[in-house]
């Protein structure tokens, strides 16, 4: 049974081991997952890049739901080994920062701190852990995945790399909002978030990224199949450069109340 804390706002270590078996029992006969991430774990160097990015963060909205895509890996969900922040375990890649602002839409706006993020995405290949898929066969692996409750204002950070592409999307990464309260967790919101294109294309052309190249399988977000009806409370605000790493902020309305 989930506790919902009363003064300390964050999970204890024994709250969040029953919020993952609850969340891995929810899952299970859903068939929804989550993911991680990886690190510049090659020594590689990176070119030059623009100092400083800046586009539309989420706003005070109801965010989009979207699928869960193709990879999902609800095991890893009863396994409190995968509540981490770090997620990127052994996988080149540009560092990427990710952070979540939870907020409820029927509150004013308020952070909502009764929560918990479930983060996933590909590897800088376009690769995901865990499954048998065109170009690799990852059964086992956990990369790119990772699961954590937002702090007491809402707020929730990632450390990953900046994700590939594969054929057919552009670059995007999966989450899912579980809120709970004393009885039940419940999947809130699965969404995905983009990038913004001048950044995606100075990631591509970058040493770590140019083997693959640039995405030429979709050319704008009118042509993907999920975003297609518009991306602008799902795409993130970010700023860096490629030798320093990204930081990107998404603030995540929810009907929480």
């Amino acid at each position: 049974m989930l506790e919902k804390p009363k003064t300390d706002l964050n999970l204890t270590q024994t709250s969040r081991r029953n919020l993952l078996r609850g969340l891995g029992a929810s899952l299970a006969g859903a068939g929804l997952a989550g993911c991680g991430s990886s690190n510049n774990g090659n020594g590689a160097t990176t070119t030059s890049s623009s100092s400083s990015i800046s586009t539309g963060e989420g706003s005070c909205i109801l965010i989009p739901q979207e699928t869960e895509g193709p990879y999902p890996l609800s095991v890893i969900l009863s396994n409190s080994a995968y509540v981490r922040g770090t997620i990127h375990e052994d996988k080149p890649g540009i560092p990427l920062t990710l952070k979540f602002n939870l907020v409820d839409i029927n509150n004013g706006c308020e952070a909502f701190p009764y929560a918990s993020i479930y983060v996933w995405h590909c590897d800088k290949d376009g690769l995901y852990s865990g499954y048998s898929q065109p170009g690799a066969n990852t059964i086992g692996e956990t990369f790119c995945r990772g699961v954590q409750d937002v702090n007491q204002n809402g707020e929730v950070t990632f450390h990953t790399i900046f994700p590939g592409w594969y054929a057919g999307r552009l670059t995007h990464i999966h989450f899912q909002v579980f809120l709970y309260n004393d009885t039940v967790s419940v999947a809130t919101a699965t969404s995905q978030l983009a990038f913004p294109d001048d950044v995606v294309q100075t990631v591509y052309n970058s040493d770590l990224y140019r083997d693959k190249g640039q995405n030429t399988s979709v050319r704008s977000y009118v042509e993907d199949g999920i975003f297609a009806d518009g991306i602008e409370s799902q795409r993130v605000t970010i700023q860096g450069t490629i030798n320093e790493g990204y930081t990107a902020t998404l603030t995540i309305g929810v009907a929480a109340s």
